[in-house]
């Protein structure tokens, strides 16, 4: 293997590592962490289904984002269906053979970047734009905008400008898979595109890109409107009699 390949195959592997173990501590956090009181944002449905289903609308069409901003909502929306056929597309690199459906996504996902990126330059443009945005934007918040329009313009560069060897990137990423490295197309779009990739892998765990997994644990979406039914009190909060009956 060159000297590229073996950084490479190093790189992935430890991000992979980074990526996994600190999504899953920060998962058992947000599991872990208390919630003594009832504060879900009203209207708030009143049993569990309900819940379900207003969890399926802000994960889907960000209903409470569409009710806040019009604009802000577009932006994101774009940006994250297209970051979603992205994905979807890049299947074809991990599985052989192709999915029948991966292949008939494929042009879509081509496209499907564009948006991706115009939804990204749209939210970042809204952080130098909006003033009460602007005041409470952060360094790492830039960063990591900017980190997100590299990845998708420089996968828009492989595919427009500088074509790389899509069999051997295929290749390359199926033997990462199966512990059996094969050479890297030493392409600078590619090895760009890769290189923030892997960077994007070690951040997201310490990064507000976490609210992807977070958002199904925020008491104010998963808690129902259910006060005036019985009181809510958590486990650790109970009287230690209650505690011990309950143990018997």
């Amino acid at each position: 293997m060159t000297l590229v390949t073996t950084l490479y195959v190093g790189l992935f592997y430890a991000t992979t590592i980074i990526l996994v173990v600190g999504v899953a501590l920060r998962i058992k956090k947000y599991a872990q962490a208390p919630a003594p009181l009832k504060i879900p944002t009203m209207p708030a449905p009143r049993t569990q289904t309900g819940v379900a289903l207003r969890m399926f609308r802000e994960v889907v069409f960000f209903e409470s984002l569409f009710r806040a901003n019009k604009w802000t909502w577009i932006f994101g929306w774009l940006f994250h269906f297209g970051l979603l056929l992205v994905l979807l597309r890049h299947l074809r690199y991990f599985t052989e053979p192709v999915w029948f459906w991966v292949n008939w996504i494929q042009p879509f996902g081509k496209y499907a970047a564009f948006a991706m990126v115009i939804g990204l330059l749209g939210l970042w443009g809204r952080r130098f734009l909006v003033d009460r945005v602007r005041y409470i934007s952060t360094p790492s918040d830039h960063l990591i905008l900017a980190l997100l329009v590299g990845i998708g313009l420089s996968g828009l560069g492989m595919t427009y400008i500088a074509h790389t060897d899509i069999v051997a990137l295929k290749s390359f990423v199926l033997g990462l898979m199966y512990f059996s490295p094969q050479p890297l197309p030493a392409d600078l779009f590619l090895l760009t595109h890769l290189g923030l990739v892997a960077l994007l892998m070690i951040i997201f765990p310490i990064s507000k890109l976490m609210h992807a997994p977070g958002v199904f644990f925020s008491p104010t979406r998963n808690q129902t409107d259910s006060s005036r039914e019985r009181r809510h009190v958590t486990p650790w909060a109970q009287p230690v009699e209650a505690v011990q009956s309950g143990k018997q």
